[in-house]
């Protein structure tokens, strides 16, 4: 662990005097609503009053392709997109847990260093669906019923929430270290997630997440470095039980709730230009 402890102290806060001075700014009257407070976290986060829209936001897509809809979604708002291939993660197997972080680490800086200056990170596979609910249930204490995901027939839940369950009881001896965690009941994806969010709050990089994979990954992240929640905003709320249980953890509230289904990033891509309009 002796990397990630110190890529965790390496997490600070985002410009509190920035913040403050962009509140007393903007919301003096109390009229600006939930803009001023995107506003806001902005300017903590570039470190600058006034905070000035993303110039080169990124959307971060952890999957062999991009689904249809957010390849026209990103054109439409303006976002770049990169979409980086799947890895295999050994069930039990802590190096490749901890490589897959240290893989997101190292993507988080080629970003920043290639001037992205917001993230957008989305994992649009459906087979996450159990180590996701899984993952949201052990670090929120919730039963299994309760993370797992609606809007499948009567069996299908049924079939789906036993399956996290049984995950819930294999991971639970391991939820002190999050590295084992990731290894007995994530996915190298959600490991990799859990690494570009750690180095992009070490870099000073905010991050909008998209859906209940990217939340549970930064759930994980949060219990390695709890500062780095400042540096991330949720783009949207989807129907899924464990996506908000993972927000109110994490005290994010969402920009957008339009009923999305999934984690492909619509959500979040269509915070963007909400979170643009809030700083001009």
């Amino acid at each position: 662990m002796t990397d990630l402890t110190e890529l965790a102290r390496a997490v600070g806060r985002p410009d509190d005097d920035a913040r403050r001075e962009a509140g007393d700014l903007l919301g003096p009257d109390g009229t600006g609503g939930r803009l001023v407070d995107l506003a806001v976290w902005l300017a903590g986060a570039q470190g600058r009053v006034p905070a000035v829209p993303p110039a080169r936001p990124r959307l971060l897509v952890l999957a062999d392709s991009a689904p249809a809809r957010t390849v026209s979604v990103a054109v439409d708002t303006g976002v770049d997109l990169r979409v980086v291939g799947r890895r295999d993660l050994a069930p039990g197997s802590r190096d490749e847990a901890l490589a897959a972080v240290l893989a997101g680490v190292a993507l988080a800086d080629e970003e920043v260093d290639g001037g992205t200056d917001l993230l957008v990170l989305a994992l649009p596979d459906p087979d996450l669906a159990v180590p996701v609910a899984t993952l949201v249930g052990l670090l929120t204490r919730a039963d299994a019923s309760a993370v797992t995901a609606t809007g499948q027939d009567d069996a299908a839940w049924m079939v789906a929430c036993a399956a996290t369950r049984d995950a819930m009881r294999r991971g639970r001896p391991t939820i002190a270290d999050q590295v084992d965690l990731l290894a007995t009941v994530g996915t190298a994806d959600l490991a990799v997630a859990t690494g570009v969010l750690l180095q992009a709050a070490s870099r000073r990089t905010p991050v909008l997440l998209d859906g209940p994979a990217a939340a549970a990954a930064a759930l994980v992240a949060a219990r390695l470095a709890f500062r780095a929640a400042d540096w991330w905003l949720a783009g949207n709320l989807s129907p899924d039980p464990a996506h908000g249980l993972a927000l109110a953890r994490l005290s994010l509230e969402p920009v957008l709730d339009l009923g999305l289904r999934g984690d492909d990033g619509t959500g979040a891509l269509l915070a963007v230009p909400v979170l643009r309009a809030a700083v001009r």
